[in-house]
């Protein structure tokens, strides 16, 4: 019986980090520390003038060059213009992606500080005025080779990769089936019309925001698409009550108005763009389940509990399609 070969991120080790980096031009005096991601590989490290740098090490066959530098590009404008964000450093030729043992890689400037509270007004206000800032921006030009935000397509490459993983049993998979066959003229009901897709960030979550006060940078790009403006604000309005929610969306709006006025008839694809995130997240994970990093993070995902949950899930948003909460 031949050796099953190691996931490509398992020879990815320490010492190849310190080798790539340096071979930059940089000089490491001491070891990377690996930082929380799973998409693809991403270490702290300390150069010997104490300077503090992120280096992403790609996943392989993810993104072609010309997506990466897309991405590398659109941070370039937003830094070039005073905006907070983790821009890639660039070597004397003008490079910001790096090749080495079969990787691609990029580095970046330390962005320091913590994730905000969304619970805080002054907070929600930065954070809009942040957004607000990076979509005047992007909404210059549209990006060329990113993925567009497609429902059709989106749920039904989910949908393949979760039938295609061994986990679902036969009940499970025709009740899978069958919410999603619901599912999906409901979203395309609610979808957005392809003149409203503009350049985000894609994935506006609490890890992805750091500062400190009331002064916040957005970091990793690496999921920035063709979206409704809408996708980068609506996982900051987490208020379980009407009150409080309407109170966070306030906040948020007032400081994106700063800049750029926000078209409200797009509060209405907040449900079909959460439904769309539970749907990719469970097919993300099936997908990348050859990559060990993913059976010791996510270890339920391979209980039948899981799946029955994750049917649960599904029916609640076919209901919250029909009846969207508190836009009133």
């Amino acid at each position: 019986m031949s050796a099953v070969s190691p996931h490509p991120f398992e020879t990815l080790t320490p010492q190849r980090v310190v080798e790539a980096v340096e071979s930059l031009g940089f000089w490491l005096p001491g070891e990377p520390f690996a930082l929380n991601s799973y998409e693809n590989r991403v270490y702290s490290l300390t150069d010997d003038d104490r300077r503090r740098w992120v280096v992403k090490f790609y996943r392989p066959e993810r993104w072609n060059d010309e997506q990466i530098l897309e991405e590398h590009a659109f941070l370039g404008e937003l830094a070039s213009e005073s905006i907070a964000v983790g821009a890639p450093w660039e070597n004397g030729r003008g490079e910001t992606l790096h090749r080495a043992d079969g990787f691609r890689f990029a580095l970046f400037a330390h962005v320091p500080g913590q994730a905000p509270e969304l619970e805080n007004p002054a907070h929600l206000f930065a954070l809009g005025e942040l957004i607000g800032r990076i979509h005047e921006v992007a909404s210059r030009r549209p990006f060329l080779h990113r993925p567009r935000f497609d429902v059709a397509t989106i749920v039904e490459e989910s949908r393949g990769r979760v039938l295609a993983a061994r986990w679902l049993d036969s009940r499970q998979r025709r009740a899978y089936v069958r919410v999603t066959d619901a599912l999906l003229p409901l979203l395309l009901d609610h979808a957005w019309p392809e003149s409203a897709l503009q350049r985000v960030h894609g994935d506006c979550h609490l890890g992805n925001m750091l500062g400190r006060d009331e002064h916040f940078a957005l970091v990793d790009f690496d999921d920035c698409a063709m979206a409704p403006a809408i996708q980068d604000l609506w996982m900051l309005l987490t208020a379980q009550s009407p009150e409080e929610w309407q109170m966070q969306l306030s906040e948020v709006i007032e400081g994106y108005e700063e800049t750029l006025e926000f078209d409200r008839r797009q509060l209405d694809w907040i449900e079909a763009l959460r439904t769309l995130r539970v749907i990719r997240h469970s097919a993300w994970v099936t997908a990348r389940w050859e990559d060990p990093a993913f059976p010791r993070a996510f270890p339920y995902v391979a209980e039948s509990g899981y799946w029955d949950q994750h049917i649960r899930t599904l029916e609640q948003q076919r209901i919250a399609l029909d009846s969207p909460r508190w836009l009133a």
